[in-house]
């Protein structure tokens, strides 16, 4: 049986994530059975180094042993109970205690549920309307957030969805990223209208694009001086970049934070959190209304809890750091070997390989990347056991789970297959 046809006939496109589909690089999706460590398994046995964890959640790799441990304690006493536990004031305390701008959070099960909430809180704690996105910036599916955005939507050359209603999407302003002109024009023309910026400080919906030095700092002034909340959507940078994410690696003092992924250790899993004059208006205590019958379930918790304080230990940033330094610096090396001049972005444990030539700093560059040499590379890199995002406007991660048998070997595949393709 052909999995992937027959699961077309009961699930749209066969997916529950359009992405998954191969729709920018052809072929059918492999299906996998299983993940340990920095490996994948599909259902026929290959095996496969792994540079997608998940799109961003396994920092420690698949099946770490004390997640699972910590899961099967939990999962003895229960699934969910739609009702207060201790595992989620344990969780909060963590990331009050790691995220510098969070005095207080909210669980909720998703990144698209994060921010979704995040800037219903911001419209009603500023008593605007307007908002401002980036170009290329993807913030979940919520209908306010489908336009210009990155990630799966860009894939598939559709930058905004059907059924998002056109009032929706005229409150919600574009600015391109790295631009700090365009969010002051902004700014200018819709005076005293603008809620909140929303911004992925590394942008890793378009690929892996890096903030130009100064632009979060002047966005934050501009907020300020504005009166519009700043909200840093961390959902893959949050416990990424460093321990307290990217606010702490740039030292930039975001209004809200919405995060995901890391956070619940590779469970189903959201959060928003900021200034605690702001989060109590959330209710119970305040009139912003948010709820969730599975928000804070105790195996998202448990999971949350069990990687966060692993990551707490010392050292843990450097040596992940040290990993994905030397796959980087081996693209790289391969690069000029080879002497093709593509851009190749990379922060701590995350990249992004473009095919194009010359700097991407922006959506405009990112475009530019040539989509069938990425396919091409991407199903050759596939064939040679390893696992890349399947799109080139996504990132590739490193966990701590990758050895250096892992690296080098890796090394010597994306070697060899550039020589393939342009030796």
């Amino acid at each position: 049986m052909n999995i992937f046809e027959e699961s077309k006939k009961f699930i749209p496109g066969g997916v529950n994530s359009p992405v998954r589909a191969f729709g920018s690089v052809g072929g059918e999706p492999v299906i996998i059975k299983k993940g340990e460590g920095s490996k994948i398994y599909d259902i026929d046995g290959k095996e496969y180094i792994d540079y997608v964890c998940s799109w961003g959640p396994l920092i420690l790799g698949h099946s770490d042993y004390r997640v699972v441990k910590k899961l099967k304690e939990v999962i003895e006493n229960g699934t969910s109970f739609g009702a207060p536990t201790e595992l989620e004031l344990e969780l909060a305390k963590l990331v009050v205690d790691y995220v510098p701008s969070i005095e207080m959070v909210r669980m909720v099960n998703s990144g698209t549920e994060a921010v979704m909430s995040a800037i219903r809180l911001a419209r009603a704690y500023t008593n605007r309307k307007k908002i401002i996105k980036f170009e290329g910036c993807y913030h979940g599916h919520s209908d306010s957030l489908l336009v210009k955005a990155g990630s799966g939507a860009l894939t598939f050359n559709q930058p905004s969805s059907p059924g998002v209603p056109e009032e929706f999407a005229k409150l919600t302003l574009i600015a391109d990223y790295n631009d700090i002109e365009s969010v002051k024009k902004l700014f200018m023309e819709n005076k005293g209208e603008i809620a909140c910026v929303i911004i992925e400080p590394v942008a890793g919906n378009m690929g892996v694009v890096l903030p130009k030095d100064g632009f979060l700092k002047e966005l934050e002034e501009l907020c300020k001086n504005e009166g519009a909340l700043l909200i840093f959507d961390e959902i893959i940078t949050g416990f990424r970049l460093s321990k307290g994410g990217a606010q702490e690696y740039f030292g930039i003092n975001p209004d809200l934070t919405t995060l995901g992924k890391i956070i619940g250790g590779g469970l189903p899993v959201g959060a928003y959190g900021g200034k605690k004059e702001i989060m109590e208006m959330v209710s119970p205590v305040g009139p912003v209304y948010q709820a969730g019958t599975l928000s804070g379930n105790p195996l998202a918790m448990a999971a949350g809890i069990e990687t966060l304080k692993i990551l707490g230990e010392p050292g843990f940033y450097d040596n992940l750091r040290a990993k994905a330094n030397k796959l980087w610096e081996g693209f790289g090396e391969n690069l000029k070997r080879l002497n093709l001049k593509f851009a190749f972005n990379s922060i701590e444990s995350m990249a992004c390989m473009f095919f194009k030539d010359g700097q991407v700093e922006s959506f405009k560059d990112a475009v530019q990347s040539d989509t069938k040499l990425f396919a091409e590379f991407f199903h050759k890199m596939l064939d040679k056991g390893v696992n890349l995002a399947p799109s080139q406007f996504e990132a590739m991660f490193v966990s701590m789970a990758h050895s250096d048998e892992d690296l080098e070997k890796t090394i010597k595949i994306h070697f060899e297959t550039l020589k393939e393709m342009f030796g």
